[in-house]
């Protein structure tokens, strides 16, 4: 670095720890900084003054109840056409008996990510999240991202208000963060394709927030995009926080090109390191910072509570549209899992809800009664995708 560069990011340093919000130009800057432990260093203490030693999870079960799309998105391979082989979609009470087969690991999420079908009737998903609540009562319900539910609104001619209202009396309790991609128009407008840019997807967040919802916000980082597009992303997220509060937590989610029609290398650790950190450092309105471990490894997920992470998303179980590309990474985790993962970074696990309330904050060490699930997680490899919504 040059002694102006290093004189800049000493400059940034000083107004981070005096509690100032950076800038646009400053979250360049940190982009190229190539100085990872003096930005993991920065990005930890900021993430110690909000929430100290410890760090969330959750017992949750993804499912995805279709991967039929009309939309041909360049980053994806989740996504199928009515009538290719594997296409496929959920009857709703195999996705009941899916769900409660997580009863006896005391679930408390169910996330509900699918494709954009052309055919299936919008009151199957009303329906779906009716006849899972009915079965799992005391489990929370997230569900659709906001392109679905602008699909919804096609679907069927109504306002996005509308439709989350007879979602939240189904039994919504959150959206899903996912959607967002890139939100800088010169990057989505070649990788995504469906109509659900930057203005919908913050419009339907907003109407979510308004309606006492509370809901996650990602990027999909490592694929076309360039740091300033990165940085572009998190500050729109930062200025629709200030309006509204409802986000929860911010998840950087990593671009996996395996099957995808973006041919380049998988972002490395260092690269993931950055942009945990650099999110951590200009997302002075969000309280929580997650890693989802499917898509970063459990070893890399280890690393990055170093770099600001203080979230970590949670039994999972059967994630189908993507993994860490290192074919170790595990379908599930179950609560012990997690907790060793935890302490053993040294820090502090909080087991929470979907509204992020606490509902068990452990020692950070465990005792000797501490109950234990004793069978191993189970691992198989599953044909590497990426995030179609």
């Amino acid at each position: 670095m040059t002694t102006t560069a290093t004189g800049q990011l000493r400059d940034i340093e000083g107004r981070v720890l005096a509690g100032e919000r950076l800038t646009a130009d400053d979250g360049n800057a940190l982009y190229a900084c190539d100085d990872l432990s003096w930005l993991g260093g920065l990005a930890r203490e900021v993430q110690r003054t909000r929430t100290g030693d410890t760090v969330m999870f959750n017992v949750n079960r993804h499912l995805n109840l279709t991967n039929v799309c009309v939309a041909s998105c360049e980053y994806c391979t989740f996504e199928r056409k009515p009538g290719q082989p594997d296409a496929y979609t959920m009857r709703i009470p195999e996705a009941v008996r899916l769900a409660e087969q997580m009863q006896p690991e005391g679930l408390t999420e169910l996330h509900i990510v699918n494709g954009l079908h052309p055919t299936l009737p919008y009151d199957y998903y009303p329906n779906a999240i009716r006849q899972l609540k009915q079965a799992l009562p005391g489990v929370a319900i997230k569900a659709f991202t906001a392109t679905e539910v602008d699909w919804f609104c096609e679907l069927t001619g109504r306002d996005a208000e509308t439709i989350l209202d007879e979602l939240i009396d189904a039994g919504l309790e959150s959206l899903t963060g996912g959607g967002a991609e890139i939100f800088a128009e010169e990057v989505r407008s070649r990788i995504v394709d469906h109509d659900c840019h930057w203005e919908r997807w913050s419009e339907i967040h907003e109407l979510a927030h308004g309606k006492g919802l509370r809901t996650p916000a990602t990027m999909l980082y490592g694929h076309i995009e360039e740091p300033r597009h990165r940085v572009d992303h998190v500050l729109r997220l930062r200025e629709l926080q200030d309006r509204t509060g409802g986000f929860v937590t911010f998840i950087p989610l990593r671009f996996h090109p395996e099957g995808s029609r973006i041919p380049r290398p998988i972002a490395t650790g260092a690269e993931a390191m950055k942009v945990f950190a650099v999110s951590r450092l200009l997302l002075d309105n969000f309280d929580r910072l997650k890693c989802f471990w499917v898509m970063h490894g459990l070893t890399l997920s280890q690393l990055l509570l170093e770099f600001g992470v203080d979230d970590l998303d949670g039994s999972v179980v059967e994630y189908k549209i993507t993994h860490d590309p290192d074919g170790q990474t595990p379908d599930t985790m179950h609560r012990s899992d997690l907790l060793r993962l935890i302490r053993e970074a040294g820090r502090i696990p909080v087991e929470r809800d979907t509204r992020y309330r606490p509902l068990r904050v452990y020692p950070r060490h465990p005792a000797p009664d501490e109950d234990r699930h004793e069978r191993p997680f189970r691992v198989r490899q599953l044909p590497v995708a990426n995030p179609g919504a």
